[in-house]
C-alpha cells in the first residue's frame, strides 16, 4: 500500500511545484485582502512539513517542525521554488529509503493530507488574487481559470 500512498504524495509535490513555477515572483509577498499570510508562508509551511516528515519517516517518530527556508526568503520566488524542489527530494530519499511501520504509514498519510491541504489554501489564493493555475490543476481538481 505504501507504494501507492508514495506515488499519491509525488503527483502532489508536483503540483504544488508546478502551481510555484508559474507564479511570477512578486506573488510570494502578496496576502489576501483578509487575515492570512503571504503565498510564500503557505511554502514555507509545504517546504518544512516535507522536511520534518521526511526526518520523522528517517527515525521513525515525530522529531518536530522545522524549515530550512528563512522567514526573507519566502518572498523569493527563487528560494521558494528551490526549497520546493530540494524537499521534494529528501522526501523521496525518506520514503524510498523506509523500513515501512505502521507509525511510518501514519506519517506518510499525515504528509499527504498536509499537502493536499495547502493545495486547496493555494486554490482559494489564486481565485481571490487573479493567479492562473497550471494546466495539471485545472484537469485534477475540476477548476476554472481566475479572470
Amino acid at each position: 500500500m505504501h507504494e501507492r500512498l508514495i506515488a499519491r504524495l509525488t503527483r502532489l509535490m508536483a503540483a504544488s511545484a508546478q502551481f510555484a513555477e508559474q507564479l511570477p515572483d512578486a506573488a510570494f509577498a502578496t496576502r489576501l485582502d483578509v487575515p492570512s499570510n503571504a503565498i510564500g508562508e503557505q511554502f514555507w509551511c509545504v517546504i518544512g512539513a516535507r522536511e520534518s516528515y521526511a526526518r520523522a519517516i528517517t527515525e521513525g517518530g515525530w522529531a518536530g517542525f522545522s524549515c530550512s527556508l528563512g522567514a526573507d526568503a519566502t518572498r523569493m520566488g527563487g528560494a521558494v521554488r528551490d526549497g520546493l524542489r530540494a524537499s521534494s527530494a529528501t522526501v523521496e530519499l525518506a520514503v524510498h529509503g523506509a523500513d515501512w511501520t505502521p507509525l511510518r504509514e501514519d506519517l506518510l498519510v499525515d504528509l499527504i493530507e498536509h499537502e493536499a491541504q495547502h493545495q486547496g489554501q493555494l486554490i482559494r489564493y489564486a481565485y481571490a488574487l487573479g493567479y492562473p493555475f497550471p494546466p495539471s490543476w485545472v484537469d485534477r481538481w475540476a477548476l476554472t481559470q481566475p479572470r
